[in-house]
Parts: structure tokens; C-alpha cells; sequence
């Protein structure tokens, strides 16, 4: 099985059609190398890279933007039987950062490589970064002068949000894994790390359970929302009140929010949404698609 979202950011209406079918198409490129007996790592990262991919999504093309203007992506993936781990961090105009975090967890050698050191890290793979302004989309450029002008002014605060992608599955060896991608927040300093690549705070995978977050990236990460969802499976709690209790948790703590997709080892599945997360599953029986639902 496997399970897709497309990020916890503001989403107008009018692109809601394209978001589900961007995930639709992800989901369905991961349970490909699934339904031909292949992993459950390889699957996430299939499926996240469709996402980097398409510009209506902040992960790859399309991603947000600095304040100065330009793109730093972030990607993990993490395998669950192993419990290898390879991510990426404020890596300056990568389309497909997800190709690159699944390099580090093969290398092996390290679990993070971050800036202008994981450009050189990719170039030694044959991968070149985009060409200075490709990743940069209309929107994008739209958002960050809104915020820009907020700042200025000093009027009331901007959403900054941007939203994050991300994959989990279980193949048919009893393989979990998790994978997630993001461009990050709308006007972030440079060098800003968040969630997404810190294992166990946007992305986390073990013999328990598989989890990629979205939404507020610094209360996520002062909670370690995907190792507690994992933790609480662990301890004997059923995976939908492991990830109520988690959010919960969050919220009380840092007054923040956030979503996230969890799949366990028994192919039980939890989803909980933003207004406007858009998410996309398929599985033995099917699949299918939504935008802002509780899907458990």
C-alpha cells in the first residue's frame, strides 16, 4: 500500500483539481513498483519525485522561495527495516532532492548533507543543479512579495506557509518506509533548516510504523511529531490515537499545527488533514483521492 500528500499550505480552490490529480499520479507511480514486487523504499521515493516535478506543489519546481529570491530544497527518506536514512538540507536549486537523499542513505557513509556541500555530493552522481531561476514559478515569486510588502509595512502576519510532499509504504515483504520533499517556508532566511529532512521530526520509518509530516516545521520539530507518533504504535497504541495524541501534543506545546499520513505494519492507515491537504492512497482494493478529510 501506499499513501501520498501534497502539503498542509494555504490552497485556493481553483487549484484544488490539479493537486488531486498530482497526487493521484504520484500514488499511482509508487504502487507501480509495489504491484511488480518491488520496495517499499523505492516506491516513496517514486512517488515524491512526481511531486517535485509538478510546480503546483512547494517540493522541487515550484518550490518557495528566500527572501532573497531563490530556492533551497529539502528532502529525507528514511527505510524502516534498517533503519538507513538519507537526507538532504537547504540545498540550493535541486529539482529532485528526493534523488539525492536516496543516494546518501545508499553511500552510507553519512545521514545529512546540507548546502552547497550536497550540490557537490550530487554533482559526483552526475546530478547538476537547475538552471538558475527553473524552479521559480509564478505564484511562488507572487507569495514572497506579498510577504515581503507585509514585512515592510509591518501589518498584521503574512501566511507563510508552503506546504510539504510526502510518501508512505508497505511493500509485500513487510517493508515500511517514508519519504518527504519541500521547498520549505515563504521567505525564510537562507540556510533555514526544517522539518522535512530531520529524521524523526518530518519523516520517521521503523519496523512500527511509517509517518511524513506537514504544516508548522519549528513545532514539529520541537516535538519530534513522526518519532512520537512511531513511539506511541510502539507502546502498544493504535495508529490513529498514536497520531491524534501527537498532533495533540504539538498543538498544547508550541501552539502550532500540523498534518500527517502513517501507515503501520498491519497496512492500518491515519490521515489527518489540514483544511486543504490533498492525499491520494492505493492498495489491494483500490484507491483514492481528497482534499481537507479524516480518513482512517
Amino acid at each position: 500500500m501506499i499513501l501520498v500528500h501534497g502539503g498542509a499550505g494555504t490552497v485556493a480552490p481553483d487549484r484544488h483539481d490539479r493537486l488531486r490529480a498530482g497526487v493521484r499520479a504520484a500514488a499511482a507511480a509508487g504502487h507501480a513498483i509495489l504491484a511488480a514486487g518491488g520496495y517499499a523504499l523505492d516506491a516513496v521515493v517514486a512517488s515524491v519525485r512526481i511531486l517535485e516535478d509538478d510546480p503546483e506543489f512547494n517540493a522541487g519546481t515550484g518550490s518557495a522561495l528566500t527572501r532573497d529570491g531563490s530556492v533551497e530544497t529539502e528532502a529525507c527518506v528514511m527505510d524502516g527495516t534498517t533503519h538507513r536514512i538519507g537526507a538532504v538540507a537547504a540545498v540550493p536549486d535541486l529539482a529532485n532532492p528526493i534523488a539525492v537523499a536516496l543516494a546518501v542513505l545508499e553511500a552510507g557513509e553519512h545521514v545529512i548533507l546540507a548546502g552547497p556541500a550536497a550540490l557537490r555530493f550530487a554533482a559526483e552522481l552526475g546530478i547538476s543543479p537547475a538552471p538558475q531561476g527553473a524552479l521559480i514559478t509564478d505564484r511562488m515569486r507572487d507569495r514572497l512579495a506579498e510577504a515581503a510588502a507585509h514585512e515592510a509595512t509591518a501589518s498584521a502576519p503574512v501566511d507563510r506557509s508552503g506546504g510539504t510532499v510526502g510518501a508512505v509504504a508497505r511493500d509485500r515483504h513487510g517493508n515500511l518506509a517514508a519519504a518527504t520533499s519541500t521547498g520549505g517556508i515563504v521567505y525564510k532566511r537562507s540556510g533555514r533548516v526544517g522539518d522535512s529532512p530531520i529524521p524523526g521530526a518530518g519523516t520517521w520509518a521503523d519496523r512500527t510504523a511509517a509517518i511524513s509530516a506537514t504544516g508548522d516545521g519549528e513545532a514539529i520539530l520541537r516535538v519530534a511529531l513522526s518519532r512520537g507518533v512511531a513511539a506511541r504504535v510502539a507502546a502498544g497504541m493504535p495508529l490513529r490515537e498514536a497520531a491524534i495524541a501527537s498532533l495533540r501534543e504539538l498543538h498544547e506545546i508550541t501552539g502550532g499545527s500540523a498534518g500527517l499520513i502513517a501507515l503501520d505494519g498491519s497496512s492500518r492507515v491515519f490521515v489527518q488533514l489540514s483544511p486543504t491537504m490533498p492525499v491520494a492512497w492505493v492498495d489491494a482494493s483500490g484507491g483514492g483521492d481528497s482534499i481537507g478529510d479524516l480518513i482512517s
